[in-house]
């Protein structure tokens, strides 16, 4: 198994980068979902569960910064046989996830209104305690805090959080799993062992 990608699999980096990303949105939503269920507003279990929300938003975001600089330095392996519309397909969706996977935490930052307690060990300031939420919005924009929020918060969680995502995680891995199951080829095993 190589660190790189070759032309018949994903290297050990690329996928530890992929699947620690699937890991941290699963976090990101078990603990929002939880903090919605499970707690009552303006409680320290509520407040916990925002903060690990915000972590693992904030770690998505670095994630993401490395895969695509790893991608961008790293050809992936050469596709599987399919006819034109498989192939485009492919590509549109994970371009779609690529901009699903930036937009998501971007959003959730510079639409919350409190501090991120990063695990607890550090804190982040919130988007609008700094110098670029003044010059974008309060000078660039003239919103304020709350009316930015509104639609910021709408795009991240209305659309991205509620359905969205789920949607192209869905298609995702439904794709990989009908070329395991049906197409028979190594689309998934790209990602999940090494070639034969």
């Amino acid at each position: 198994m190589t660190l790189k990608n070759t032309d018949t699999d994903y290297g050990t980096i690329a996928k530890w980068i992929h699947w620690i990303t699937a890991i941290l949105f699963l976090a990101a939503y078990m603990s929002v979902y939880y903090r919605q269920w499970f707690t009552e507003v303006k409680t320290p279990e509520n407040w916990t569960a925002l903060q690990l929300h915000l972590s693992f938003g904030v770690s998505i975001m670095v994630i993401v910064l490395l895969r695509v600089l790893w991608r961008t330095l790293n050809k992936p392996p050469a596709p599987e046989p399919g006819t034109r519309v498989e192939q485009l397909a492919a590509r549109v969706g994970h371009h779609a996830l690529y901009a699903i996977m930036i937009l998501a935490p971007v959003t959730g930052y510079i639409g919350t209104g409190a501090n991120t307690e990063f695990f607890f060990l550090l804190e982040i300031p919130k988007f609008e305690d700094t110098a670029l939420f003044h010059y974008f919005v309060i000078d660039g924009l003239g919103l304020t805090f709350k009316e930015f929020e509104k639609p910021i918060d709408f795009i991240h969680k209305d659309i991205l959080g509620a359905w969205l995502i789920w949607l192209l995680i869905a298609g995702h891995a439904g794709a990989a799993l009908f070329h395991h199951y049906v197409k028979k080829d190594r689309t998934l095993k790209k990602m999940t062992s090494s070639a034969p």
